[in-house]
């Protein structure tokens, strides 16, 4: 796996533009052509793109985006079916879809069918009319199209170069920020405060880094005009001392909850950088109830870990064997567990009587919504790694104290 540079925005938080469309339509090709680069491998030979390829780029005024080529919808056979399945994953975090169509094909009921999904999905999206080369499409007559299957129309010829700098044009124009992520801290912060932030050095983590969740919501405070004391967990207390006036709150790794709820004066609002990503990416209250679940599993239930992200598993991982043993410890029962990582969620949840899932900072906003969404739908309840343990250490309402919407929740159920 590419190493993620420091400098770079990481991929969760860039706008997503995806482009999908019928093998050999010239998605690669126009990848190529909006980037300036031999991004995508092209070929007049269908299906000659199998995986999801991603291009990272900025694009003014919308500023960092990340730009996701596919295989062809119409793939067929097995593979053909596991590429269609990786394409779809991509369509969950999709914030602006492009509909490539061979101008000389035209639009057909399989592109309209597709146009209706993501209209349903409430997916912004721009349907682009290529290879104009060879067929011309006028402006009145692309104002027709665009009508009659509800989103803009714009020809284009990728190969030639035409019509490129208008299609950028329309992404900026139909680039809607109501899926931009809200804050991870700065809402419950002002400026001048100080948020000190508890940070073991996470072994799954390169030397000389600090994990994703720790580098966004340093971030985040400086953004709100605040300050970030950063300290490990044992010394915290020294750190707590030290200061002049108490900070406005005190954030840690969800496994130095235990200590760190010790070390932190009662007065001063507690939580986990997990709870502070679900907050942000999912829905707090809905993963307060998903506890209330954990507490009545019975002998034979499966759970489903899921982590938005894959890593080298440690002897003591949090995932694979602290959660299981924890959950255990709850029921005294024999619970079955099963593991999804990456962009990889199972379609058929039902099967599960409770998901526990990471703070999700490798996913965007939109992917975990996905989630959280499609638990609902099939009554499977879902949980957060972070929330677990407040519960199991027995300090989740402390966990919960600067979120009133998640502590109503959590009086409604009880736990």
């Amino acid at each position: 796996m590419k190493m993620q540079n420091m400098n770079e925005t990481p991929l969760a938080n860039r706008f997503t533009i995806g482009l999908f469309g019928r093998r050999n339509a010239g998605k690669s090709s126009l990848i190529n052509a909006l980037t300036g680069q031999p991004v995508a491998v092209t070929s007049e030979v269908a299906g000659t793109t199998t995986d999801p390829v991603y291009k990272a780029m900025e694009l003014l005024p919308i500023g960092p985006i990340v730009l996701v080529d596919t295989a062809g919808l119409d793939d067929t056979g097995k593979l053909g079916e596991l590429r269609i399945e990786k394409t779809y994953e991509v369509l969950r975090k999709t914030n602006l879809a492009l509909v490539i169509v061979d101008a000389e094909a035209g639009i057909t009921e399989f592109e309209t069918e597709f146009i209706s999904e993501l209209v349903q999905r409430k997916i912004s999206s721009v349907c682009i009319l290529n290879k104009c080369d060879k067929y011309t499409a006028d402006d009145e007559e692309l104002k027709r199209i665009g009508e009659l299957i509800k989103i803009p129309v714009l020809g284009a010829s990728a190969q030639e170069g035409t019509g490129i700098d208008q299609v950028k044009e329309q992404i900026i124009t139909s680039s809607k920020y109501e899926d931009t992520e809200p804050a991870l801290v700065g809402d419950l912060i002002n400026a001048g405060d100080i948020a000190v932030l508890v940070t073991p050095i996470d072994k799954a983590a390169p030397k000389g880094r600090l994990i994703l969740p720790q580098q966004q919501t340093i971030r985040d405070i400086i953004e709100s005009d605040a300050v970030a004391v950063v300290t490990k967990e044992h010394e915290l207390r020294l750190t707590l001392e030290r200061l002049t006036a108490p900070p406005a709150i005190v954030i840690t790794d969800s496994q130095a909850f235990l200590k760190v709820s010790a070390d932190t004066p009662r007065d001063v609002p507690m939580t986990s950088f997990s709870i502070l990503f679900a907050r942000q990416k999912g829905d707090l209250a809905e993963m307060v109830r998903g506890l209330k679940r954990i507490e009545r599993l019975k002998q034979g239930d499966k759970v489903l870990i899921v982590e938005g992200c894959t890593h080298h598993r440690q002897a003591d991982d949090i995932g694979s064997v602290k959660i299981p043993r924890w959950i255990r410890q709850i029921t005294c029962g024999d619970i079955r567990f099963e593991w999804a990582s990456g962009a990889h969620f199972p379609k058929d949840i039902a099967q599960y009587a409770a998901i526990v899932h990471c703070g999700g900072c490798m996913l965007n906003r939109r992917e975990m919504q996905y989630r959280v969404e499609k638990a609902r739908e099939q009554d499977v309840f879902i949980t957060n790694y972070g929330m677990l343990i407040a519960y199991v250490q027995g300090i989740l309402d402390r966990a919960l104290q600067p979120f009133p919407a998640a502590r109503l929740a959590l009086e409604a159920n009880e736990l």
